[in-house]
């Protein structure tokens, strides 16, 4: 979606909807995340895509790279379940917030560390789907995002020259066929 601004007005589904005039939004990522999104190509369609994000049928599996060199916990699942506000006086950021924030919850697995650049990959799989809460939620567990603009120290921002978020697994159930249907990206780092 175009953002406020002369300079926010190039985006996917722009340019999406120059070859696919009827192309409607159903997921979308931060602007500095790459990787999979999922567009719909009528309104019954992108109600019934929606439905099942709303219901949590989707699968949602995405990579990063974080400062610190986190514990592997054998190859386990962890779980992030801090709740999230918009942290009002400093819009669009979001902050952890007990008493006003909503539930959220993030699942995350090591998959590699490397000890010589003191930073760990994980794969993220979101529960919920709280605006910025893969990027709030490492922040907050002491763990932020390489090369983020919003949530990272200037250090750990400096680290990387993009966010280094990427969105590598979407699966979900044609809404027509019924068909299941998994789409995978590599990440560009």
């Amino acid at each position: 979606m175009p953002g406020r601004g002369e300079d926010k007005q190039d985006c996917l589904s722009r340019r999406a909807q120059q070859q696919f005039p009827d192309a409607l939004i159903v997921h979308r990522l931060d602007m500095a995340t790459s990787g999979l999104l999922l567009m719909a190509r009528s309104p019954a369609l992108q109600r019934q895509l929606s439905a099942q994000f709303e219901a949590r049928t989707v699968a949602k599996q995405y990579v990063a790279v974080v400062d610190g060199c986190m514990a592997t916990h054998s190859g386990a699942w962890q779980l992030i379940d801090l709740p999230i506000a918009l942290d009002w006086p400093r819009r669009p950021l979001r902050i952890i917030d007990a008493a006003l924030g909503k539930p959220s919850q993030t699942r995350w697995q090591v998959v590699s560390v490397n000890a010589l650049a003191c930073s760990t990959r994980v794969a993220l799989a979101p529960i919920t789907g709280r605006s910025h809460q893969l990027r709030v939620h490492l922040q907050a567990i002491g763990h932020p995002i390489l090369g983020d603009a919003l949530y990272a120290p200037s250090d750990v921002q400096g680290r990387a020259p993009r966010l280094m978020l990427h969105a590598q697994l979407l699966a979900f159930e044609h809404p027509a066929t019924k068909e299941p249907l998994t789409f995978s990206s590599l990440p560009p780092f």
